[in-house]
Parts: C-alpha cells; structure tokens; sequence
C-alpha cells in the first residue's frame, strides 16, 4: 500500500509539472503568433516533436499508474476485463475510420479561400456522419451482447456482471460521437492540435485522479467505469465551448453538392481500408486471448504489450512528424532523391529499432519483476516473440509513412483488410495449439508474408517505380546486424548481469545495452554512404547543435 500511495504522489506531481510546462509554452507561442503570424516551418515542427513527445510521456505515465494500481486493488481479472472491452469497442469504432480525415481534408482548402459557407455545410455533414455511428455502434453493441460471456475463457468474479459492464462501456463510446465531437474536426483543420491536446490533458489528469481515488477508495470497478462516461461528456462539452469562443461564426448549417459529398465518400472508403489493419489485428489478438485464454492471460499479455506500445509511441511522434516534409519532398524533389531519403530514414529507423530491440531483451523480465512480481510474468521465449514483433512492426511503419505521405491509399486499399482476415484465421487455428505463441507468431507472420510484400509492391511499383530487390536486401542485412546486437546483449546480461536488486539489474543492464549494440552499429555502418548522409540529415534537423555531428556529417 505504501507503493501505490507514493506512485500516486509521483503521478500527481509528474502531471502538474507537465501541466505547467505545456501551460508555460502555450502562453509564449500565443504571444509569438500574436507578434509574427509566419513563423518558420522548421521551428514549428521541432515545437510539436517537444510537445508531442511530453503529451507521450503523460499519455503513457499516467495509463501505467492506474494499470498498476488496479492490479493491486482489484486484480488481473478485472484489467483483462478492461482491455476486452476496449478491444471490442475498438473493433465497433471501425465505423468512424476514415470519416474524420476525409472530412479535414476537405476542409482545408475552404479554409484557405476564408469560404465559411463551405465550412459549415461540411461540419454539418460531419455532425451528420457521426450521429450514424453512433447509431449503427449503439445497434451492432446491443446485438452482440448476448455473445459477450463467451469472448472470456475460465471464471469471472462473482461481483462482476458482464452484461452491465459491457453495456456502460457501449455507452460511453457512443455518447462521444452524439455530443459534439464533430466540432474537433475545426481545430483539427484549423492545425490547432495544441488546443485539442490541452483540454485532453487537462479532462484527462482530473479524469485519472478521480479513477485512482476510485480505485484506492472504493476498489470498485462499476464506479471506475462511470468516471469515465462522466468525462468522456466532459470532454465533449468543453472542446464544444472552446470551439464555439474560437471560431463564432461557424455553425453546422447548409449542404454541400453531390459530387463533393461522393468525393469525400470515396475518400472516406479508401482510408477506411487503408486503417482497418492495425486496429483488426490488435484488437483481434485481445479477443482471441481473452475467449480462449482468459482474463488473466489477457492481462498478463497486455502488461507485456503495453511496453511495445509505450516504446512504439515514442518512434511514432518521429514518423508523424516527418510526414508533412516527406509528402512535400514526394510532390517537388525527383525520384532519385527521394528513394536516397529513404534509404537513410531505413538506416536511421533499423538502428533505433534495434537499440531499443536490445533493450527490450534485456530489460523486458527484470522490468516485469520489478512492476507486477513474478508469478504475473511470462517466460523468456515470449520476450523474443515481443522483440521480433516490435522490430518488424517499425520497419513496416516506415513504409506506410511513405506510403501515406505519397497517398497511395486506394491501390493499398485492400492490403490492410487481407493482412487483417489472415491474422484472424491464423489467430484463431494457432492459439488453440501453441496458446499466446500463437497469436503472437500469427501477427508477425502475417505482416511479413502478407502485409510487407504487399507494401513493397504498391511502393516501388507507384512511387519508386524499379525493382526493390536491392533495397530488400539492404534491410534484410540491417535486420541481421540488429538480431546479432541483439543476442551479444542479451547473452552478455542474462548470464553476468544478474543482481539481487533489481534496480542495479536494470541499470547495469541499461549501460551494456547503450554501449553494446551503438559500437556495433558504428562499426557495420560508418563506412556507407547512408550513414555518413544521414548524420548530414540528423545535423541539419538539430542545426548543427550537437558537435559530433557537425564534425562527421558531409
């Protein structure tokens, strides 16, 4: 109990000093857009790479506080239960994808001629839009509730209806489409983020503070549920507000023409493929875990995958990014230039993936000790399965950056959807012979033997337009490299590095894998014509800030 109490401390504390921090900078970027309404691109993206990266860290701090105390509170069973149902409604929310984009991006060209009428047809259409998905969630959530008990393996405790919490979980994810959510799409096309990331923060510390006292207090997970329903109309309410004081003469009335509206269905199909994928396989794997596996596998699982995706965020905040400056380089720059970028974003992405891939093999279990305890861990052969899982997902996020940036989403439509139903099959024929191997094997195969080749061949038969043999083979020889680091370190640390205290254990460790795989990398590297080119690019990004770049960079 001492634990979560001083945790709790943290988390309060660490909250109100990114609160302050995000406070300070917000106020001084006002009074700068006040005195100099251009302010220079490259200053602007380094700005949202800090503030993203600090609304990442909050974003994952927070989450993994209340993931911790809730397994001391109440148990695994009820955060298996909790992940099941976030799954499920992910899986429901497919409906919205695509809606949202679409919509924005065809606001930003009214927005550029100051065309308000078109503005408010088309936030009526978007208003429009999401009262259907709510409908059709609230209708598809309410039939499959009688299905509900057989997507959990094994016993539930027996304070806990499924039926109820199911139900309140529906309804919290159908009352965000109904209330105003389609006012964000204005601050999402007006490039204010920042905004819609403030009142997120702001809803979302009071929201967690309410749910850990909840937990704390009351250890009661019905209590826990209604906080969030309680916030989610919050956050609605109050982005509605902010909205209507920010843009007064915007209000959802008028109607666009048919062709545009069939134009924006369009786009609305395409990158509702184009998204489908990620969202089905995770998903796909949870239900899979939790109807034949349990609860408390489930949650096992999810304290490992939470770790992925905590370390995946923080790459992700470099790929979103980076996408604007890529999509402008694709549409200006030759094709002999933009294939060299890419060679040197695939070095740069291979060797910070393999870093981090050797810190999660080395790190992963004395971590897991440290947090949820031995008897809530997996073995060793799961950590590789992890490993080579987080790996190959980069590799695979870098060419969807591209293949984003380029817009190459209606030839790339269906490539999601046929990766997505391979996973299942193979989720759903493999978990029953090798459990949790399974569905981890079944994910990495299908995006290697589906999902990647698929990409390769959209990519370089659209964009690059040349055989992609020799930048394959390029990646396969940073791939061994990695895997070769990889094992050195873990090697090296699972058989010397091991102390009774944990804490040494993780630092030790730490210090191995930052020496280890870089020198490795260093060494196979600094002689490529990549190498040498992307410390050009890193230098020109940091402007020259960090000397031993300026001095090696061309």
């Amino acid at each position: 109990m001492l634990f979560l109490c001083i945790l709790f401390g943290l988390v309060l504390l660490t909250s109100l000093f990114l609160l302050c921090i995000i406070y300070y900078y917000s106020i001084n970027f006002l009074k700068v857009l006040l005195l100099h309404m251009k302010i220079e691109r490259s200053k602007n993206a380094a700005r949202n790479v800090v503030f993203s990266w600090i609304l990442k860290l909050y974003s994952l701090l927070v989450p993994f506080a209340i993931r911790t105390i809730m397994i001391h509170t109440i148990g695994m069973q009820y955060l298996g239960l909790n992940s099941l149902f976030s799954s499920v409604l992910q899986v429901l929310n497919l409906a919205e994808l695509g809606v949202g984009n679409a919509l924005v991006f065809s606001m930003y060209k009214p927005i550029a001629d100051d065309d308000g009428t078109t503005i408010c047809a088309l936030m009526r259409l978007y208003r429009k839009y999401y009262r259907i998905i709510g409908l059709v969630i609230l209708v598809v959530g309410l039939a499959i509730t009688p299905f509900v008990p057989k997507l959990i393996s094994g016993t539930v405790p027996d304070d806990m209806n499924v039926y109820v919490l199911y139900l309140m979980n529906l309804m919290a994810t159908v009352i965000t489409y109904w209330l105003f959510a389609y006012k964000n799409c204005l601050l999402s096309a007006h490039q204010r983020g920042d905004v819609a990331s403030k009142i997120t923060l702001i809803v979302s510390t009071i929201q967690y503070s309410l749910q850990i006292a909840v937990l704390f207090l009351l250890k009661n997970y019905y209590w826990y549920v209604l906080v969030l329903i309680a916030f989610g109309i919050v956050g609605n309410i109050v982005t509605a507000i902010v909205v209507d004081k920010m843009y007064p003469h915007y209000h959802a009335v008028g109607d666009l023409p048919k062709e545009q509206v069939k134009e924006i269905n369009k786009k609305v199909r395409d990158l509702f493929t184009a998204k489908i994928g990620s969202v089905v396989v995770d998903s796909a794997d949870t239900i899979v875990i939790s109807a034949f596996l349990g609860l408390t596998a489930l949650a096992i699982y999810q304290n490992y995958f939470y770790i992925i995706t905590a370390v995946s965020g923080f790459i992700a905040v470099i790929y979103s990014s980076c996408t604007a400056g890529i999509g402008n380089s694709i549409i200006t720059e030759t094709q002999e230039k933009n294939f060299n970028d890419l060679k040197k974003f695939t070095l740069i992405i291979s060797w910070l993936s393999g870093f981090c891939m050797c810190c999660l093999a080395c790190l992963y279990q004395p971590f897991m000790q440290l947090w949820v305890g031995k008897g809530n861990m997996l073995g060793y052969s799961y950590v590789i399965c992890f490993c080579t899982y987080f790996y190959i997902r980069q590799i695979h996020s870098l060419l969807c950056l591209y293949k984003d940036s380029a817009g190459i989403w209606h030839k790339d439509r269906f490539r999601p959807l046929v990766t997505a139903l391979t996973n299942l099959v193979m989720n759903l024929i493999m978990v029953q012979f090798w459990g949790l191997y399974g569905v981890l094997l079944s994910t990495v195969i299908s995006i290697l033997l589906v999902g990647m080749p698929w990409l390769y061949s959209n990519l370089f038969t659209v964009l690059f337009k040349f055989n992609p043999t020799k930048y394959i083979l390029q990646t396969v020889l940073y791939t061994v490299i990695s895997v070769v680091s990889c094992v050195i370190c873990a090697v090296i640390c699972n058989k010397f590095i091991v102390f009774d205290s944990l804490i040494a254990t993780l630092i030790v460790r730490g210090v191995i894998c930052c020496i280890i795989p870089n020198a490795i990398y260093l060494v196979c590297y600094r002689k490529t014509a990549e190498f040498t080119s992307s410390l050009a690019l890193v230098n020109n990004l940091t402007k020259g800030k960090i000397k031993f770049l300026a001095k090696y960079a061309q």
